[in-house]
């Protein structure tokens, strides 16, 4: 059988080796060209079975071409690269005809594979619509952020955008669930109507009435995790009657627990579960943090508030920050300190005052940190000291003083990136004590 022959266009000569000497060991011949001028003559002569082509060739944008070139070859596949890792430009890729987007950077093995699939056949993809080209052009995305949590995001969103399929979007609270639904209906067919949200509040009774969907074409069921039986029925019976209905669901809990507890109806999961994805929280995509920040920044300024920059130190404090409530949180956080910051520059004093006033306002809605503390002994010591007598001590108090000092140091040490001196200074200690507790507590010195 004749080697299938890949056309690579990169304009990095170390990335244009490193790829071209794995798919030369994988059995393909390549020809590379770091000349987007090049890259078109090979397609127009017929020259290839499949191209890797990153979205900017020098001055060159790949999709300025692409078009042109998928009508001369339709047959061919275009499989683009990027390091410019939005949602905008998986969206442009997936409109251009390309037959996947990989972000950089990539695993080797994943390029391999996704060449692999290419030659087997074309995968199908609907162009968008002019009007959502429009909306991408000129609407601020919801969805921001380039690690690689966001990108399996993003690859989900723009193979299900232009289907019909229910999709269920699972993750915790502030993830941003409901924007992910609206990026799926604005970038997709069903922007050209109208995106319905409907809450478990819309379902009380005896549900809402259907001329309330009047030219939806996307509705929205937002935490249905939350809907009582009664109001699952009614949803069901809903999804039922409207059956040309592009129906997205979100939950902030795992629905199978709630099945196997008798508290969610498994013909509605069935119905909701056809495509499932998950919105990563904050602290497993911090690399985002940085762009969130700048851009949360940029969004109070529009909408009034005091224009603010952010000073490193404080950037390092709200990446170092884990963010329990999630982009939501630090959309409030960015807020706040852009009316209450007294200075043009946001530092990190500013920035430390702010998270321990959200910190203090949340233990006053529950209870304290002392409180919080005595709760978690309480349910994992108390037992150890019934069972505990005179004359059979237990290393109770010790245990503890190491497991709240493991953490306390660990902290420190990831808010100064492993720096020893300075998590010394930061925690009040000698620096060599803190060295002999690292060893004695076995943290790892990374």
């Amino acid at each position: 059988m004749k080697e299938k022959t890949v056309l690579l266009a990169e304009d990095d000569a170390s990335i244009r080796l490193v790829v071209s000497q794995t798919l030369v060991s994988a059995g393909y011949q390549v020809r590379a060209t770091a000349s987007p001028d090049a890259l078109e003559k090979w397609v127009r002569n017929g020259d290839g079975d499949v191209v890797i082509t990153d979205v900017f060739l020098n001055d060159t944008e790949i999709f300025d071409r692409l078009p042109s070139l998928k009508l001369a070859r339709p047959e061919i596949p275009f499989i683009v690269m990027s390091a410019q890792n939005t949602i905008l430009t998986a969206a442009t890729a997936a409109e251009q005809g390309a037959f996947e987007y990989l972000p950089k950077p990539f695993d080797i093995d994943a390029l391999v594979d996704t060449v692999s699939r290419a030659l087997k056949g074309p995968k199908s993809s609907d162009a968008l619509a002019p009007e959502t080209r429009r909306l991408i052009d000129q609407a601020e995305l919801p969805l921001i952020g380039r690690s690689d949590a966001m990108q399996d995001v993003y690859r989900v969103l723009t193979r299900v955008m232009n289907t019909d399929l229910t999709v269920l979007i699972e993750g915790e609270t502030g993830t941003g669930k409901s924007l992910a639904a609206r990026a799926i209906h604005d970038l997709g067919k069903g922007g050209r109507g109208t995106f319905l949200t409907l809450s478990r509040a819309d379902m009380l009774g005896a549900g809402p009435d259907l001329d309330r969907f009047e030219g939806v074409t996307t509705l929205y069921v937002d935490e249905v995790c939350d809907f009582q039986a009664v109001e699952q029925a009614h949803l069901l019976a809903l999804l039922d009657s409207l059956p040309d209905l592009r129906v997205i669901a979100s939950s902030r809990k795992s629905l199978g627990p709630l099945i196997e507890e008798g508290l969610f109806r498994d013909d509605l999961f069935y119905r909701l579960v056809v495509v499932r994805f998950t919105m990563p929280p904050l602290r497993d995509r911090k690399s985002d943090i940085p762009e969130l920040a700048r851009t949360l920044l940029l969004r109070a300024a529009n909408r009034g508030l005091p224009a603010k920059t952010l000073e490193a130190a404080g950037l390092d404090l709200l990446t170092a920050y884990d963010w329990p409530g999630n982009v939501r949180e630090l959309e409030s956080v960015i807020a706040r300190l852009c009316a209450l910051a007294p200075a043009a520059s946001i530092s990190a004093p500013d920035v430390e005052r702010e998270l321990r006033s959200g910190m203090t306002a949340k233990t006053e809605q529950g209870n304290g940190f002392e409180e919080e503390v005595q709760a978690l002994l309480r349910r994992h010591v108390i037992g150890t000291l019934m069972g505990a007598t005179e004359d059979d001590p237990t290393r109770v108090y010790q245990d503890v003083i190491e497991q709240v000092e493991r953490p306390l140091i660990t902290l420190a040490l990831q808010v100064t990136s492993g720096n020893k001196v300075k998590a010394a200074s930061l925690l009040g200690v000698n620096r060599n004590t803190l060295r002999a507790k690292i060893n004695g507590l076995q943290i790892p010195s990374d």
